[in-house]
């Protein structure tokens, strides 16, 4: 008796279960209406400030306490600048060179002397290293008005009162440049690759400017462009320490506001003038900006 087996039924092709991954993300990851509502709701509360800064710069005293007020640009910008730059008691050139000086020189020092001390801080072994960051941490703690007393007495005994070193010499290192250079390093860094290396010859300097250096630029744009829109913005130290032949952008500002008679316009204008660098600055290196807050999202 013969038997006779017959051949399996074909199995039906399986579906791939990474097409409903991919479809599921491209779900999660799709906008909605209520998204782009959101984004053009925080683009106009971010932007209408600015926009509105032009508006009463460009426009006179009268057109603008005027109800309605008026939302589109005026004619007077360039007359209201010409007259902010002839005003011999504001001196705003020499006030924007001042503040050129200040941001630019702490912005160039605290990278560089966060970058070293986030490096030894992370790579680096020596006693009382966790001792030396608990402190640089602590720094971070105590108000700015509470060392402008011993900074005034501090530096009018170094005999520079008054002048530019005065603003700079203060925040030449940052705790928390220092506390942000050290943790990016300790992730971005191998201790496999410092290693390395040493056996090939290299001295401590070398390898932070050949090896830790490149890694930490991410972080050091960050930091840079931060430090350089806080100091120049910064107000009360300039305004305590500085003497009148020597303002800051801040300082230059306060002096148009504080007469019997303020030209709000003329004050919108010197505004405008002082915002402008900030704005370019943040256009030439936001991308380097985002890229670095990119780079430590994936690092972490």
């Amino acid at each position: 008796m013969t038997t006779v087996i017959a051949d399996p039924e074909p199995e039906a092709p399986r579906k791939p279960l990474r097409t409903k991954v991919v479809e599921s993300n491209n779900q999660l990851f799709r906008a909605s209406p209520l998204n782009y509502l959101v984004l053009v709701l925080t683009f106009f509360l971010s932007v209408f400030p600015l926009y509105w800064m032009l508006v009463m710069a460009s426009r006179t005293n009268d057109e603008i306490v005027q109800i309605p007020p008026k939302l589109i640009p005026g004619s007077h910008l360039g007359e209201h600048v010409g007259a902010l730059f002839d005003n011999p008691d504001v001196m705003f050139a020499k006030a924007l060179l001042n503040s050129f000086i200040v941001a630019g020189s702490i912005t160039l020092f605290v990278v560089i002397f966060s970058a070293l001390a986030g490096f030894a801080f992370a790579k680096l072994r020596f006693r009382g290293s966790n001792v030396l960051i608990g402190l640089v941490v602590l720094t971070m703690m105590v108000p700015v008005q509470l060392g402008a007393v011993p900074l005034y007495m501090m530096m009018d005994w170094f005999g520079i009162q008054g002048t530019l070193p005065t603003v700079i010499l203060p925040y030449l290192a940052s705790g928390f440049g220092v506390f942000l250079m050290r943790q990016y390093a300790s992730q971005a860094v191998p201790d496999e690759l410092i290693e390395a290396a040493r056996v090939d010859g290299a001295t401590t300097i070398r390898i932070f400017w050949s090896v830790v250096l490149p890694a930490l630029r991410p972080a050091a744009a960050i930091l840079g462009l931060f430090t350089f829109m806080t100091y120049w913005n910064d107000f009360l130290w300039p305004y305590v320490a500085l003497s009148p032949e020597h303002p800051t952008v801040q300082v230059a500002l306060s002096r148009l506001s504080s007469g019997y008679y303020t030209d709000q316009s003329l004050v919108m204008a010197g505004t405008f003038m002082a915002t402008l660098p900030l704005l370019v600055v943040i256009v030439l290196f936001g991308r380097q900006l985002i890229s670095g807050i990119m780079d430590g999202a994936v690092k972490a």
